[in-house]
């Protein structure tokens, strides 16, 4: 059986069960919030608890590195999607320590994409430039820092909206706030 199999199968079970109840809210978050963060698995159940937020409080938004690449990238079309449909004022940007997308490149991917078979035309792409798209970064307060200034300058996000970027341990989930 294929975890995914064990997935839908744990899923029945919980269906069945009604364990849903205990989670039912609307779509719209209860503290207005939206945070951007990180897609590591050692953030899955640590930075909610950490930051104290319950089923309903947050939007959540998760990709590699809690980065914003481009203006127009799908993490800030959710993030305006939050603020204009959903209510949101406030938005957390959540990056942590010891993350992967800190070494991150497309010259480490590119080896292991060859061996999979991907083919050498896709690696040498010109309508798109890989090691820009698969660059990670080096500094994780500058990456936040970048990334807070790219959903505040961005020309559909409104003034009044509260942006601030944090860095949480992936270990013990302390929160600190990087400052401007």
């Amino acid at each position: 059986m294929t975890n995914i199999d064990k997935v839908i199968a744990f899923n029945r079970e919980f269906v069945a069960a009604k364990s849903y109840e205990a989670h039912l809210t609307d779509k719209y978050p209860n503290k207005k919030l939206a945070v951007l963060s990180c897609m590591d698995t050692r953030l899955l159940v640590l930075l909610q608890e950490a930051l104290g937020l319950k089923n309903g409080d947050a939007k959540i938004i998760k990709n590699a590195g809690a980065v914003i690449p481009s203006p127009w990238d799908s993490a800030m079309r959710s993030l305006i999607v939050a603020v204009y449909e959903l209510g949101v004022t406030e938005i957390m940007v959540v990056a942590h320590t010891t993350c992967g997308a800190c070494h991150m490149s497309f010259a480490h991917f590119r080896e292991d994409m060859t061996k999979r078979g991907i083919p050498e035309e896709e690696l040498n792409r010109t309508d798109i430039n890989l090691n820009e798209w698969l660059e990670g970064f080096h500094d994780p307060e500058h990456s936040v820092r970048n990334t807070v200034a790219t959903i505040v300058n961005h020309p559909l996000m409104p003034e009044d909206i509260t942006v601030r970027g944090f860095i949480i341990d992936s270990a013990t989930g302390e929160l600190k706030e990087v400052l401007g």
